[in-house]
């Protein structure tokens, strides 16, 4: 399944920024239940690609303000948001992924706990073959195992799940070091923020 929400370094217009708009809106429509592991694979990377491209491209259109379409002519940073995207997507992938799990052992007793990296992976091949560069996906390899081996899945669900994938969208934005320590407060709970009304919606979603 492709990034849903994926920009080209070419394509990216005035439109693009709108795409969350859009997004926002679909939020509020009927959402189908989860019923197997095709349809929580689908929820993971759907939510994953539109809290990390959400609050993004949010945070770039806060902070360039209302001369924000003059800087689609800047190709370096263009490049900058391209890489962003992908690091910052690749970490909620791993939030949202381990959450789901944890959750689903922690309070439906859900056994097969070894889904999770299968599910991790599915998506990370696809994503691959849709752009995700190589760099990328080797760090995103590697992050998710070197967290496997340390969850605790009992309580990752209830203790700072999506930490990882806020502190991503503090470091990969391109926005200046200065300006970024002034916002780091606000960056982190816009993300947090996020990631409640997904941890709401699946909760919802899995319910029988």
């Amino acid at each position: 399944m492709a990034l849903k929400y994926r920009f080209d370094l070419k394509d990216i217009t005035l439109q693009d920024f709108k795409i969350y708009f859009l997004a926002l809106f679909k939020a509020i429509l009927p959402k189908k239940k989860i019923k197997n592991l095709d349809d929580l694979e689908a929820f993971i990377q759907k939510k994953s690609a539109w809290v990390s491209q959400v609050t993004l491209y949010s945070y770039l259109k806060t902070r360039m303000g209302t001369k924000y379409v003059l800087h689609f002519d800047n190709e370096i940073l263009l490049t900058s948001i391209n890489k962003a995207k992908w690091n910052i997507y690749s970490v909620s992938l791993q939030d949202l992924t381990f959450y789901s799990f944890s959750y689903l052992k922690t309070f439906l007793n859900y056994k097969d706990i070894g889904k999770a990296k299968e599910i991790f992976y599915s998506i990370l091949q696809k994503e691959k073959k849709n752009g995700m560069p190589e760099e990328v996906f080797i760090e995103a390899d590697k992050s998710f195992n070197e967290r496997l081996s340390k969850i605790d899945w009992n309580n990752y669900c209830e203790s700072l799940p999506f930490n990882q994938s806020a502190l991503a969208l503090y470091k990969w934005a391109p926005i200046s070091d200065e300006l970024k320590t002034l916002d780091r407060k606000i960056v982190l709970n816009s993300m947090i923020l996020k990631w409640d009304n997904i941890k709401d919606e699946f909760k919802k979603l899995i319910s029988i």
